[in-house]
């Protein structure tokens, strides 16, 4: 069984498609990359707020 000529809708609908998916996977690629940095880095993982005080927060006392 043999398939028919894409139609030209179709040609045109992949283009968007496929930049729209290289588009996604580099939005990814940048956060996985700033991900993996800031974890090598060994900073500090933000916490949400959550309206609770927690002591971590607080500034050391200088002595």
């Amino acid at each position: 069984m043999a398939f028919g000529k894409d139609h030209e809708l179709h040609t045109r609908r992949f283009g968007r498609n496929l930049g729209l998916g290289l588009a996604l996977l580099g939005f990814v690629a940048v956060m996985f990359g700033l991900t993996i940095a800031k974890v090598e880095r060994g900073a500090p993982v933000q916490q949400g707020f959550d309206h609770v005080l927690r002591p971590e927060m607080l500034p050391e006392e200088t002595k």
